[in-house]
């Protein structure tokens, strides 16, 4: 049967099935509720927008973007965005999806948390970006229609999202500090994390091995 929520089609692809478990097993229940509404919320924005991203690869995008909060991918600490990207990049590519493809999810998925950047690009990335603002910060409610939110939120239940969601950022980057640099990562760990430090790029230029 046809699963439809809010008026948007979840795909009935094998690859869209297999996402949905991987995300249902190796990450809670916060991190699963929070990634399909993001693809709910990004395809309702792509719809009034006029974009047309693929579903198919609108609904990995958003179902790997925060994978690498709780499955780091590489030994090599990197921001979690790539480690989330870098794990869709592999699942598409091991399921004969194009290069093309999985490069459009990796870009999606690595931009999630960029501003200004992904609503210049493609479709999926553009889409995935705007389900995570409104699902996290709530950016384009009042776009959406009441019976819209109702269903999706009683689909995937909010639950104490704020304080969950955050403690998320901080269990997964605590131990990696360094790799949120010049992002808005750095803002959970500041707000959280005692004796954290964010390293500003004034202090990354002026202390640079030149002599002026």
């Amino acid at each position: 049967m046809t699963d439809i929520i809010a008026g948007v089609e979840i795909p009935g692809t094998s690859a869209v099935a297999e996402a949905t478990d991987f995300l249902r097993e190796r990450t809670n229940p916060l991190i699963f509720h929070h990634s399909r509404r993001v693809f709910l919320f990004g395809s309702l924005h792509a719809r009034e927008l006029d974009l047309r991203p693929d579903p198919e690869l609108l609904y990995i995008s958003a179902m790997f973007h925060d994978a690498g909060l709780s499955i780091p991918f590489s030994d090599t600490r990197q921001r979690f965005e790539l480690d989330g990207a870098d794990h869709a990049r592999k699942f598409l590519l091991d399921r004969g999806f194009p290069e093309s493809a999985a490069e459009v999810v990796w870009r999606a998925i690595a931009l999630h948390t960029t501003p200004g950047i992904p609503g210049r690009m493609d479709p999926e990335v553009a889409a995935t970006n705007y389900g995570v603002l409104t699902d996290a910060v709530g950016w384009g409610l009042d776009r959406l229609q009441g019976g819209q939110l109702d269903e999706i939120v009683a689909a995937h239940p909010r639950g104490d999202f704020k304080k969950e969601f955050l403690q998320a950022f901080v269990d997964g980057l605590e131990d990696r500090p360094d790799t949120t640099y010049g992002t808005v990562n750095a803002d959970v760990l500041e707000h959280f994390v005692p004796g954290f430090r964010r390293t500003s790029m004034v202090e990354r230029v002026m202390d640079a091995p030149w002599p002026r």
